[in-house]
C-alpha cells in the first residue's frame, strides 16, 4: 500500500504519518516511511535517535554525481536523466522499533520541470518507491503533491488530504483536490486533525462535502504536553490512538487486517 499525506503546512502531516507508520508496523506490515516535507522531522516524530544526524538524499553530493554524473552546484553539465535507485532504499534508510526512514530534502516542483542532477535522482527514487516497492510506503508531502508526477500518481493507494477546523485549511484541501486530480489521481480522502467539538466536525464535513473522511483526530492538550517534554507522542494520547486505529482499518481491507503477509 502506497499512501501520500499532504495539506496545509501545521495541519498535522507529519503527526499522521509517524502515527500510521506505526500502526501499520505494529501490525506486522514491512514499512518505510518517506521524509519529503523540507522541514524535515518525520524522525523526530517517530523517535529516531539523533534525527539531526540524518542526511536528506538530496544532500549527498558523492552519491548523487555516482548515479547521474553531474555534481550538484555545477552549472551546465550533463547528467543522467535515468540513474539507477533501486539499491538506495536498503543501503541508506535509516531504522528504528522496525521502522525505515528515508529523508528525501528538497525535490524540484514536478509542474515546472526538473533541471538539475539532485532532482533527477529525487524524481527517479520517488518513483521506484511508489512503484516498485512491495511494502507499506507513507509519504510525508510538503502543502501540495509537488512531488507527485502523473506517471507516479497512478502508484498511490490513498491520498491522504489533512485539514483542521479554519478557512485556510478548507481552501489549501480544495486546492490540493483539484491538482491531484489534474495528474490523474482519483483516491483522495480526508483526515480532520484538532477537532474540538462536534460543531467542528458538522462545519468540516459540510465544507468538504464531496470527499469521504476516514477519521477526525481530536485535539488533546497531552499530546501538547507530551511535545513540549519530549516524550515519544505515540503513547501520549489514547483517544488519538484510537482515532489512529479506526483510519487504519478504513484504509486496510478487513482480509488484510489480521494477515499482512497475505
Amino acid at each position: 500500500m502506497k499512501i501520500a499525506i499532504s495539506g496545509k503546512g501545521g495541519v498535522g502531516k507529519t503527526l499522521l504519518a509517524s502515527l500510521l507508520s506505526r500502526r501499520f508496523a505494529s501490525a506486522g506490515y514491512s514499512v518505510l516511511a518517506i521524509d519529503a516535507d523540507p522541514d524535515a522531522n518525520l524522525a523526530a516524530n517517530l523517535g529516531f535517535p539523533h534525527p539531526d544526524e540524518i542526511t536528506p538524499i538530496s544532500e549527498m553530493d558523492d552519491l548523487i554525481e555516482e548515479r547521474t554524473g553531474a555534481r550538484p552546484g555545477q552549472s551546465g553539465s550533463f547528467f543522467k536523466l535515468n540513474p539507477r535507485v533501486d539499491d538506495i532504499p536498503d543501503r541508506f534508510a535509516a531504522e528504528h522499533d522496525g521502522i525505515r526512514l528515508m529523508v528525501m530534502g528538497r525535490i524540484k516542483r514536478g509542474g515546472t520541470g526538473c533541471y538539475c542532477a539532485e532532482g533527477v535522482l529525487l524524481q527517479a527514487l520517488l518513483g521506484h518507491l511508489l512503484i516498485r516497492r512491495d511494502e507499506v510506503v507513507i509519504l510525508d508531502m510538503e502543502a501540495g503533491i509537488e512531488h507527485l508526477a502523473r506517471g507516479t500518481s497512478k502508484a498511490v493507494d490513498h491520498m491522504i488530504i489533512v485539514v483542521e477546523p479554519g478557512r485556510r485549511s478548507i481552501e489549501t484541501a480544495q486546492r490540493i483536490q483539484e491538482l491531484a486530480r489534474d495528474i490523474g489521481l482519483e483516491n483522495i480522502v480526508l483526515v480532520a486533525n484538532k477537532v474540538h467539538s462536534q460543531s467542528e466536525k458538522e462545519f468540516l464535513i459540510s465544507s468538504l462535502h464531496d470527499l469521504e473522511f476516514l477519521g477526525f483526530i481530536p485535539y488533546d492538550q497531552a499530546l501538547v504536553e507530551a511535545d513540549l517534554a519530549n516524550l515519544p507522542i505515540q503513547n501520549a494520547s489514547q483517544l488519538i490512538a484510537d482515532e489512529i486505529n479506526n483510519i487504519y482499518q478504513a484504509l486496510v481491507p478487513a482480509s488484510k487486517i489480521s494477515s499482512p503477509a497475505e
